[in-house]
């Protein structure tokens, strides 16, 4: 099942393009919430995860082992390794735009891929319509890292977290709203009546 996954990280996207735009007369080079990166390193790993994602799944021969070995490297101690990074002359809006490409990159492979393509995670060896809500996951989670810092208006939608939740965390509880849901499956926050998690991981293994 692809096109629902994709078209929902096609609207993510959108959303989070519109919130950052509206932010970048801000500073982004500020603590992310609960991460040791700053606002702008989260944000050039989300962009480099986008790219990373399509990369999995365009090779001509599946890669089903490991990553495609494009070369990272982290710009200091602590920050993120990637393989994508904005300029720094382009400032906050160059950013912006770097994540609007490497999702719009995402997406286009994924409506690209036949239904049978498979690419690599570690999290379970996924299909197309796991490899979009991966971004799209990749993108909910961190613009709300971002989001307090850089005062950002992100609320997502519920129908969106609901259906990532079925695709890449079929085991969690379902009896609050999606989105504290998801907080919780990563977490991020606490849900009423149940432990926090110890450590996290989603399935993207093709079911």
């Amino acid at each position: 099942m692809i096109t629902p996954h994709v078209d929902d990280l096609d609207a993510v996207l959108t959303e989070a393009v519109r919130a950052l735009r509206g932010a970048v007369d801000r500073i982004w080079d500020v603590p992310a919430t609960g991460l040791t990166w700053t606002c702008r390193e989260t944000l050039e790993h989300v962009a480099d995860n986008l790219f990373a994602y399509a990369g999995q799944l365009a090779v001509h021969t599946p890669e089903t082992s490991t990553y495609v070995p494009f070369a990272f490297h982290a710009d200091r101690e602590g920050g993120p390794s990637l393989s994508i990074f904005s300029s720094q002359e382009k400032g906050n809006a160059g950013l912006t735009q770097v994540v609007d490409a490497c999702g719009g990159l995402l997406s286009s492979v994924v409506r690209a891929a036949a239904p049978g393509a498979r690419g690599w995670h570690p999290f379970g060896v996924s299909d197309p319509g796991g490899f979009a809500a991966m971004g799209t996951v990749e993108t909910l989670l961190h613009l709300h890292d971002v989001a307090a810092p850089l005062g950002l208006d992100w609320d997502p939608d519920e129908a969106v977290v609901s259906r990532v939740l079925d695709r890449l965390f079929p085991l969690a509880p379902r009896e609050e709203d999606p989105w504290p849901t998801l907080l919780w499956c990563t977490g991020r926050g606490p849900l009423d009546g149940v432990d926090d998690l110890d450590r996290w991981r989603w399935d993207s293994s093709v079911r």
